[in-house]
């Protein structure tokens, strides 16, 4: 058996939908689907064996109930991830104490896990993007949603963890089955309902001089390499410690949003708007992830260029309707 954790999650779903195409559907899902959103909808073309709300599965990790079960391998991406979230409590409990219990669970049951860290552990980035477990102390998250990353990356690291257990930094993951994630929806999402709507696409401008508006740059990564990344990742004994996902490349706003205009075949029609005060000192206008560590370990598939995974979310999943698992 298979566990994934935040399995109805825009890269939760897209791990399990993974899994299906490797033949797999002996998995267990565990989310919290709430009566707020249409996560659900996520789910419904994937195969699996079993659903459990979050709070149902911490109570039975707990209690004993899957001792002596076969479990292949927890992937844990059971999260709040929210960059705007300010109730420090919530995170606490929900990213760094679950994730310190489901750890535990693992080591101490010889279980492979792969859990999500994040690229926002980064910060400003002016220690770099380098997933170097040495430096991590050096590390300071800009919100709240970072920090509880960084607190387990940290905790895990303190308890000699990080050399059984294997940790993901996020890039900035966008494609199907983000529908339900509200103002977290990627800008490429958001293009596509802004141009279909509108047939323009609102941007920041930028606040500093050394950045044109639009030129703020961003590694973005496509779902589906990132789940290619993390079945890598989890298939490899060697893979131990902090590994970004990211496209290790730093790719700009308007390159985004020109490529939905091009999948769209519409003209490219951009306007920039000021961004919110609250969110100004906090703005990344740089971030590229690092991945050779990644590649020293073996893994050598090609990564989608922007443009084609643009393409490739707009026209064969927002424009149809269709979920990952509908091919």
């Amino acid at each position: 058996m298979f566990i994934v954790t935040g399995g109805a999650g825009l890269i939760g779903s897209a791990m399990v939908w993974q899994l299906n195409k490797a033949g797999i559907s002996d998995i267990l899902v565990v989310d919290h689907l709430g009566n707020t959103t249409d996560k659900w909808k996520n789910l419904a073309p994937l195969k699996f064996d079993d659903y459990l709300e979050r709070g149902d599965f911490r109570e039975k990790l707990l209690a004993g109930f899957f001792d002596g079960r076969k479990i292949e391998g927890i992937i844990h991406f059971g999260a709040c991830s929210s960059t705007t979230e300010r109730d420090a409590s919530y995170l606490i409990d929900n990213n760094f104490r679950y994730t310190a219990m489901v750890a535990q669970y693992c080591v101490d049951h010889h279980i492979r896990l792969v859990y999500a860290s994040s690229c926002a552990t980064y910060g400003d980035g002016s220690q770099g993007y380098d997933d170097d477990e040495s430096t991590i102390e050096n590390l300071r998250p800009l919100n709240m949603y970072g920090y509880s990353k960084q607190l387990f990356d940290l905790w895990a690291k303190r308890r000699g963890m990080l050399g059984e257990i294997t940790g993901c930094k996020f890039s900035n993951i966008y494609g199907p089955n983000e529908r339900h994630k509200a103002n977290m929806r990627s800008v490429a999402l958001r293009s596509w309902e802004q141009i279909s709507a509108t047939g323009k696409m609102e941007l920041f401008r930028s606040y500093k001089p050394e950045y044109a508006d639009g030129e703020q740059l961003r590694d973005f990564l496509y779902v589906k390499d990132a789940v290619k990344m993390v079945e890598f990742l989890f298939n490899n004994p060697k893979a131990s410690g902090l590994f970004n996902i990211g496209s290790g490349v730093a790719e700009s706003w308007n390159h985004l949003v020109t490529a939905a205009f091009n999948a769209l075949k519409k003209p490219v029609n951009i306007e920039y708007i000021d961004m919110p005060e609250s969110l100004r000192d906090r703005y990344q206008y740089y971030t590229c992830a690092k991945i050779s560590k990644l590649r020293a370990l073996g893994y050598n598939e090609k990564i989608m260029s922007l443009d084609e995974a643009v393409a490739d979310y707009l026209v064969n999943y927002l424009e149809t309707g269709s979920y990952l698992g509908d091919e």
